[in-house]
């Protein structure tokens, strides 16, 4: 069976494929602290675009660096510590979930923008765009990509194929979350037919890891505390455990995932400090395997969001109020179900 598109054809992705038609300068961008679906989506909306005809620029608010086992990706050209000028541009978010996570620029990205579109499967996205394509149950924002790209006939080449599998592979953990379906397997199959090399996005992404990130693992995996009977696992990483470690703010990247595999565990939290940034702020991230929590909530709470089972917020609360803060919210969900 054919892989068979996630969107429907006649709403809002035929407005989106107009509106490219349409316009000739685009930047795009995606959210801060990206992921491999916000990476994965970037390179492949920019190529995308760009095989049209259109003059694009790619934009990543924030100076830290890109998560190193994305080293391998086409990301020489982002720019990184300006803004592009948007006077005259389309600007195209995805896998953005609100304005606040375009980071610092964000508000003059949209001010400045002629033509706002947003493209993303958060199912709470705040739909900030001109016009929006939201499909809360696709797989990841690359998945979205496709039936676009489809709708405006750009040819599946190598490079877009292999961007999008990132964007597939790494949002579904290896095609292992409850985010995974007959669909994505079936997209997965036509990436590779189109050419994605998934030994090299295997070894990028899973097998290239720095030993300052597994040092930076250790000192998480120390701190975590088991809470709430062990339903809950909670664990910190303060600046000092990064300078430790040797190692940037993307190396804490995928530790979550070892905390909320633990036997038992139905919430995980890994509160961060940041160690290129000043003040006490922390970023937290959330995890859950319950089909009947929703971790999206609990970040929401705190100007976060995300999905039902991987969120997040940030925080100028100490780690101990943020974990009291997280139990309380867990206690509520898990008495209401």
């Amino acid at each position: 069976m054919s892989y068979r598109p996630v969107t429907d054809p006649r709403t809002e992705l035929n407005e989106i494929s107009r509106a490219i038609e349409a316009h000739g300068r685009f930047v795009v961008t995606t959210h801060e602290n990206p992921d491999g679906d916000a990476l994965g989506s970037l390179v492949a909306m920019k190529l995308a675009l760009e095989a049209l005809g259109k003059e694009v620029s790619a934009y990543l608010a924030g100076t830290v660096s890109f998560p190193r086992e994305y080293s391998f990706m086409p990301l020489d050209d982002v720019a990184r510590d300006e803004a592009p000028p948007m006077e005259g541009r389309v600007l195209v978010a995805v896998d953005c979930a609100n304005e606040s996570r375009l980071g610092p620029d964000g508000g003059a990205l949209l001010e400045g923008a002629g033509f706002v579109i947003n493209i993303d499967h958060h199912h709470d996205n705040t739909r900030f765009g001109d016009v929006n394509l939201i499909v809360a149950d696709a797989s990841s924002t690359g998945e979205i990509l496709r039936d676009l790209f489809r709708e405006l006939g750009v040819e599946l080449t190598p490079a877009i194929a292999e961007a999008l599998y990132i964007a597939v592979v790494t949002d579904t953990g290896r095609f292992q979350y409850t985010n995974t379906s007959a669909r994505s397997f079936r997209l997965a199959a036509e990436l590779v037919d189109a050419g994605a090399n998934v030994h090299r996005v295997f070894q990028g992404v899973y097998e290239n890891v720095a030993f300052a990130k597994l040092k930076l693992l250790a000192r998480a995996l120390d701190h975590a505390q088991v809470l709430e009977g062990g339903r809950v696992i909670v664990s910190h990483l303060g600046r000092d455990d990064f300078q430790d470690a040797g190692a940037e703010e993307p190396f804490s990247e995928g530790i979550i995932d070892y905390l909320r595999a633990v036997e038992g565990a139905e919430i995980a939290a890994l509160i961060r400090q940041p160690p290129s940034a000043n003040g006490p702020g922390r970023r937290v991230s959330l995890r859950t395997t319950e089909e009947g929590l929703d971790v999206s909530a609990i970040a929401r709470k705190s100007g976060g969001g995300g999905h039902r089972q991987a969120a997040g917020f940030p925080s100028e609360d100490t780690v101990a109020e943020i974990t009291d803060f997280i139990r309380r919210e867990y206690r509520a969900q898990a008495e209401a179900h």
